[in-house]
């Protein structure tokens, strides 16, 4: 039987990689305050953006997709459900918003992630959400000729309940004791709470949620205004290598934990130097919100659409972006790429 102890630091862990990257998130965290002491209408263009991409990068992840303009309606409650990938997205919306506004209130137990599980479910005709599963599972892996393997086998149906019990007493022991760093010891918790793989379905959307979850818990808000998700899906083969090599042993209890840990610290960097960065640039210079489109697309490699610069440029509205683009194009500074959703554009100077 597999245990679960986050009071000491594994041996994986005490690497001077691991450490740099701790010491870097730190470092973020204690520039968090300032960060996010811009203005409200530049912090709640931030939130709304991340939500969206939050919700569409993880669902997408997993293979459940919807149009761009559908999904920022239903995540703005302006749009009904119309399918079964439509109604997890509303689901995961839910979840989400229920972790973004309560975090301080949630803690990870049993009958919490039952009923976080059977949120994101509550919208579909489904019975499996806020149930364990009932029956084994298995992680199939593909090689390269097609044909398919079994990579990883979880903990069977029968001792699910009982695994998810003594995780849960794990984290709060280990979160209690202080023995390891609490960013530490919430990532070993989310890498053992993919391997026990407690549900039918939903259970990488669910790790990902109780990663903003512990994140939030442990002072780092980042995923509010950068969305972790979006990161875990730009780099989704780095995710699924980290995701196996971690897992190796995993049963036996002689699994190396340092990867997926140095992929996450790694991710929740990669956020915060966004968000740094985005901040950053509304501060420095006092330019217009025209003005900021513009240096968006001046820094700007290669073709930029315009969902793209209402993401660098928080508090720029639509409307403004498209003005903007038209005068670029009037004066030849920039040139229209593609055509159709793809369109987009690159700067000419």
């Amino acid at each position: 039987m597999r245990q679960f102890d986050y009071t000491a630091v594994p041996k994986g862990l005490l690497t001077q990689e691991t450490m740099n990257l701790l010491a870097a998130v730190h470092e973020c965290r204690g520039r968090q305050e300032s960060d996010l002491s811009v203005g409200r209408d530049v912090l709640d263009a931030l939130v709304e953006v991340a939500r969206v991409q939050s919700a569409g990068a993880s669902n997408r992840i997993e293979g459940i997709r919807t149009s761009d303009a559908r999904l920022r309606g239903i995540m703005q409650e302006r749009t009904d459900p119309r399918s079964r990938d439509e109604e997890e997205i509303a689901g995961y919306r839910d979840v989400l918003a229920t972790i973004h506004e309560g975090h301080d209130y949630i803690e990870p137990t049993p009958g919490v992630i039952l009923q976080l599980h059977r949120d994101m479910y509550r919208h579909t005709p489904l019975s499996g959400g806020g149930r364990f599963k009932d029956s084994d599972n298995e992680i199939v892996g593909i090689r390269a000729d097609g044909s398919r393997y079994v990579r990883f086998r979880p903990v069977p149906a029968v001792a699910t309940p009982d695994a998810v019990e003594r995780l849960c007493a794990a984290l709060r022991e280990g979160l209690s004791r202080g023995g390891a760093d609490p960013l530490l010891v919430s990532m070993e918790f989310v890498l053992d709470f993919t391997c026990v793989h407690p549900f039918g379905d939903g259970n990488g959307r669910m790790s990902r949620l109780l990663t903003l979850l512990l994140l939030y818990r442990c002072g780092y808000l980042v995923g509010k205004y950068v969305s972790v998700e979006k990161e875990i899906e730009r780099t989704k083969g780095d995710y699924y290598d980290a995701l196996a090599e971690s897992s190796a042993g995993w049963a036996e209890g002689t699994n190396d934990p340092g990867p997926f840990v140095r992929y996450m610290l790694g991710v929740v960097l990669a956020c915060y130097r966004d968000l740094g960065c985005r901040v950053g640039a509304v501060r420095s210079a006092r330019l217009t919100k025209s003005e900021r489109v513009e240096a968006a697309l001046r820094s700007s490699v290669g073709k930029v659409t315009k969902a793209d610069l209402l993401e660098a440029c928080p508090g720029v509205s639509r409307t403004t972006v498209e003005r903007a683009l038209a005068a670029l194009l009037a004066r030849g500074a920039i040139e229209k790429a593609g055509g159709g959703r793809s369109t987009g554009y690159v700067w000419r100077g």
